[in-house]
């Protein structure tokens, strides 16, 4: 800091401190304005302008020097100088004063704090990048952060001066009348019908404020297509796509007795029912039995075997799908109430959807559309894949002939359930993953407890390798991928693609309508899942961040809720407790933040660990493998993450998923009955680990002593002795808390 920057920061904290140190906030009250009012209005009628002139400087020092008041000051304003000249003293006084505090903030901060608080500035820097103006004039007009804030935080971005100012004085405009109004009926001193009117105003205004602003949002984006739009609406709502999101949203819509049509192109459920998590984990079921079989001495019996054909498993999946799909069925949803349109729909206005279907086009015009257009499987362009041919996600249900040697590119959820699954089935299993381990978004430990279990089930996992071409020659199929500088050769017969999913956004009128995409190439939406059409919402896989069933359900509440009541109430999207589970062997589940984010974000937290090999129903199953590790706030029970591997993870997660929710802490969970011997115990262990972590040595040694005093084997003062010197011994009583733990509840339920 240079030493201009350093006297303003000098001269700045002590006007500051100053103000508190004299306590000068007591002036700052109505009731002092009050005893003083005969004096000022005095004053003011024998020297209107350097009563005015020392308001006005007043003022202009409170707001740069970021001193609370300025809603008492307004209102003194209007008291003494009425509506007119109070409006015009306090709008260009609290302009000027946010300006002096938006420079001192970008001249003492914005460089040290960009540096340190870049991500959490990352919003504001963003929508002062897209539309600064309308940005910082939405923050005046609706007051989401207190005045001051913004005039700090505006001074940490890029936004010029003079745009600041008058933006800032106009945004404020409305909102100094109504105070100055109300100070002049406070300036009277009686409850009085204007008085009641003001505060009225006070209550209100920012709902109104916000509601005009939308109003000119929504008219700037509407703008050129004002002459496309239809006098009345076919439909309250079109849905563009039928996986779990678009079925969710129909069924919404439906049941509140919406008219509502559901376009799909292909099949009915989406991704979920046809190629995702419902054939996946019919195949995954299989493939378990298959390696219980395989275990079969662990469980006493001496010998099992099973033959199968691929084929008959695959059929097997194919039957799973059948019976699970009248559940999407057109049929199902029909009865509901819902229109389903099979052909593929294009955006062709804000309120117009055509369709394209067997019997020819359709247009449909829609009071609001819900995009829920899903995803795909990224396929990489890696060169020669084409050519040696390949599965994704989508396509290896087709598969009825097992692969004697399978590479799989990818070790995220998808690649890793199908590893497995496949090399259960017999195939010889390559993984190959560019990444230094599987799984990258769980714990490093989490990582190396699927890699171990797959390892010891004969899968050749390679990490650290990018695959960078593929080749074919002599009839055989090789993957040639750089492991440390050096390519390493892979034989396989078939190869499945597994690196990840792409929304959907292309084909059906983004581009045409302007609506964003962001980088993560979801479909660009606010907080209420509205993309730049307030009428036209995203939901599911195509939105984000999240591409999960549930969520996309979880979303289309939203969407749904707010497209059709969103006149009267919206509701911002809730992704505090998402929970997820990759059901590898081990199961891996996850709610909350694990370690690695907590580091990342800065969070600080306290780690539990209860080891699942230490839990009686896990050692009777034979599944004595994997753990419960429960983040939270150092000091408290309160949960910030629970991440659980072993078996029925999946299963497990859901009692925290509940808790986190509900904002309970690991002493509910502990004080909650669970049934004995069963894997949900595990839950309750690990909250007890919890709390006897939160036992000092001193506590412990109070209690040794008071029952020793209560068989008489010591006296009273050694009690005393032991509470004196309890605060002095904050260590935790135990090293090895699990199995003390586990043993003392052990000991409870037998």
């Amino acid at each position: 800091m240079n030493k201009t920057r350093l006297l303003i920061a000098v001269v700045l904290v002590a006007a500051v401190a100053a103000f508190f140190v004299f306590d000068l906030n007591e002036y700052l009250s109505i009731e002092y304005f009050q005893m003083q009012r005969a004096k000022v209005d005095a004053y003011y009628v024998q020297y209107p302008g350097q009563t005015a002139a020392v308001f006005l400087l007043a003022y202009v020092a409170m707001a740069a020097l970021s001193i609370p008041g300025a809603t008492i000051l307004t209102l003194v304003g209007g008291a003494i100088f009425g509506l007119v000249v109070g409006t015009i003293l306090v709008s260009f006084a609290s302009a000027i004063g946010a300006t002096l505090a938006f420079l001192a903030s970008r001249l003492l901060l914005r460089d040290w704090v960009q540096k340190k608080f870049g991500d959490r500035l990352a919003p504001v820097n963003a929508g002062i990048e897209k539309e600064g103006a309308f940005y910082l004039f939405a923050l005046r007009l609706v007051p989401l952060f207190p005045f001051f804030v913004v005039n700090l935080v505006m001074g940490l971005t890029k936004i010029r001066t003079w745009t600041f100012y008058w933006v800032s004085q106009l945004g404020m405009l409305a909102g100094t009348i109504v105070y100055v109004y109300a100070g002049i009926k406070l300036g009277e001193f009686r409850i009085s019908a204007g008085l009641l009117i003001a505060f009225a105003l006070l209550g209100i205004f920012p709902l109104v404020a916000k509601k005009v602003l939308d109003a000119i949002k929504a008219r700037k984006v509407y703008a050129k297509w004002n002459d496309k739009r239809p006098a009345s609406y076919d439909y309250n709502l079109v849905v563009i796509g039928a996986g779990s999101a678009g079925l969710v949203s129909a069924y919404i819509a439906a049941a509140t007795k919406a008219k509502v049509a559901l376009i799909e192109k292909h099949k009915m459920g989406g991704d979920c029912l046809n190629t995702g998590c419902v054939p996946s984990k019919a195949l995954i079921r299989s493939a378990k039995l298959l390696s219980h079989i395989a275990r079969s001495r662990e469980f006493g019996i001496d010998q099992a075997s099973a033959k199968f054909d691929f084929a008959d498993i695959m059929e097997r999946v194919s039957r799973v799908i059948k019976q699970v799909e009248p559940h999407d069925s057109v049929e199902r949803y029909e009865a509901l109430g819902v229109e389903c349109i099979a052909g593929t729909a294009k955006i062709t206005s804000p309120w117009t959807v055509e369709v394209e279907t067997a019997e020819g086009r359709r247009a449909l015009t829609t009071k609001s559309i819900a995009i829920a257009a899903g995803a795909r499987p990224f396929v990489p362009p890696i060169p020669g894949l084409d050519q040696v041919g390949y599965l994704t996600s989508d396509t290896v249900w087709d598969l009825r002939e097992l692969p004697q040697r399978l590479v799989v590119l990818g070790g995220g959820p998808i690649g890793c359930e199908l590893t497995q699954a496949f090399a259960r089935f017999g195939s010889h299993v390559t993984q190959v993953e560019m990444l230094p381990r599987l799984m990258v978004r769980e714990d490093p430990e989490v990582s190396q407890r699927v890699r171990e279990r797959f390892v010891a089930e004969g899968i050749d996992v390679k990490l650290g390798h990018k695959a960078v071409r593929f080749e074919m020659g002599d009839g055989v199929r090789r993957l040639i991928a750089e492991h440390e500088g050096k390519q390493v050769a892979i034989e396989f017969d078939q190869v499945l693609v597994a690196v990840g999913r792409a929304p959907n956004t292309r084909g059906y009128g983004l581009e045409e309508l302007g609506i964003n995409v962001t980088q993560q190439k979801t479909v660009e939406t606010d907080d209420y899942l509205q993309t730049l059409y307030p009428n036209i919402y995203a939901c599911g896989d195509v939105a984000g961040p999240y591409q999960f069933t549930h969520t996309a359900s979880h979303q289309a509440w939203y969407a749904a809720v707010n497209a059709l009541f969103g006149t009267f109430r919206k509701y911002k999207a809730d992704y505090r407790v998402i929970p997820w589970a990759t059901f590898t062997d081990p199961e891996v589940a996850r709610v909350g933040l694990n370690e690695q984010e907590a580091a990342e974000k800065k969070i600080p937290y306290t780690t539990t660990v209860y080891g699942i090999d230490d839990l009686d129903r896990a050692i009777t199953d034979g599944e004595a493998d994997g753990f419960v590790k429960v983040l939270t706030a150092p000091g408290t029970d309160k949960i910030l993450g629970v991440t659980i591997v072993g078996e029925h993870a999946g299963d497990l997660i859901a009692e925290y998923v509940l808790a986190m929710k509900q904002n309970l802490g690991l002493n509910k969970i502990l004080g909650t009955i669970h049934i004995y011997p069963t894997l949900a115990e595990a839950n309750k262990y690990a909250a007890g680990v919890w709390k006897r972590s939160t036992v000092t040595q001193g506590q412990w040694d109070v209690l040794t002593t008071y029952q020793a005093w209560r068989r008489g084997a010591g006296g009273l003062g050694a009690v005393l002795r032991a509470l004196l010197s309890m605060s002095g011994n904050k260590r935790p009583a135990y090293a090895d808390q699990s199995a003390q733990v586990h043993g003392a509840l052990h000991e409870a339920n037998a």
